[in-house]
């Protein structure tokens, strides 16, 4: 079931036709920002040299793609031009394209998807104010018009408004939330969200987690409590723990990353605000220096605009 979620081979050609014009939307001002700064770099030349490469690294830099990756994809690029593989600028994007593809494709293998199991849980958590409990309101949208049955854990017990916000979106989209008051246990909650989905045979349950981080010690640890409570009544679980972030928020975003990462055992990715960025290559540099893939990406504020996350999909359309 969430290989169907996270985008896998079921879909039709024109569903996935449609994904595509859609994350060729998004990513617009990184395109048109891409495109340019390539076109200045290259130019006129009739042939592609180290100097070439040299002007590259700003484009590269300036698209948020982050000096480790822009690195690494320019010492792929020296070896080509230096072997005589790339004789123009056509050729030069082209190549550029297969090395940004290859660096999110390898995180996807770094981290396949699970097995399929009932219910499928999957933990969110990120920190405050890049648009957790929002997304979670848009998978469980998505889930649903995939005709599956969603429950929602509203395990950020810590401020009421994360709670009454993941109530307005339930409401929205017609799946029930489980809860209990500000302050209560999150691991009570999500015990007992995951009992009433195993009764009521539910496909999906979703978990909202606290986005504090003035305490990492205590993050790791109530994230811990949770992954053990969910796997004492789910073999398995949680299924997928997936890392929410801000597009806009750039490189910045990667050390608050790193300590979720660490602390919570993150799989994958959902990268927001993507179509508010023409620094769209944080995409890439996340992939790369956290080795994890991205799984979906916020391309508006509408409850449809959440969509799964193709490697192809997105390097084809910054250089459509």
């Amino acid at each position: 079931m969430i290989r169907s979620l996270f985008g896998g081979s079921g879909e039709s050609g024109e569903k996935k036709q449609s994904l595509f014009e859609r994350m060729k939307q998004a990513v617009t001002r990184t395109r048109e920002s891409l495109n340019e700064r390539l076109e200045e770099a290259v130019g006129l030349r009739k042939q592609i040299d180290r100097e070439t490469l040299s002007e590259l690294e700003g484009t590269l830099l300036s698209s948020d793609l982050g000096s480790t990756t822009t690195n690494e994809v320019l010492a792929a690029l020296r070896d080509k031009v230096d072997r005589k593989l790339i004789g123009d600028g056509e050729e030069l994007k082209r190549v550029l394209q297969e090395e940004l593809k290859a660096i999110l494709l390898r995180a996807e293998e770094a981290r396949p998807l699970p097995e399929a199991a009932q219910p499928e849980v999957i933990l969110v958590v990120g920190v405050n104010g890049v648009g957790k409990t929002t997304t979670i309101g848009k998978l469980a949208h998505l889930l649903r018009a995939q005709g599956k049955t969603v429950l929602l854990a509203a395990a950020d017990t810590f401020r009421a408004a994360a709670i009454e916000q993941l109530e307005i979106w339930g409401e929205r989209t017609g799946v029930e939330v489980i809860k209990t008051k500000p302050g209560g246990d999150p691991s009570a909650v999500l015990y007992d969200a995951l009992q009433a989905a195993k009764t009521r045979h539910t496909d999906y349950v979703i978990v909202d987690t606290a986005g504090r981080l003035h305490n990492k010690a205590h993050l790791m640890a109530e994230l811990e409590k949770m992954c053990r409570t969910a796997q004492r009544i789910i073999p398995g679980a949680p299924h997928q723990t997936l890392l929410i972030m801000d597009a806009t928020t750039g490189q910045n975003g990667l050390q608050q990353a790193r300590i979720f990462t660490e602390a919570a055992g993150v799989t994958g990715i959902v990268l927001t605000k993507l179509d508010g960025t023409a620094k769209g290559g944080v995409v890439v540099a996340i992939s790369r220096e956290l080795n994890l893939p991205v799984r979906y990406v916020g391309v508006g504020e509408k409850q449809a605009d959440l969509i799964p996350f193709h490697a192809d999909d997105f390097v084809a359309s910054l250089f459509a």
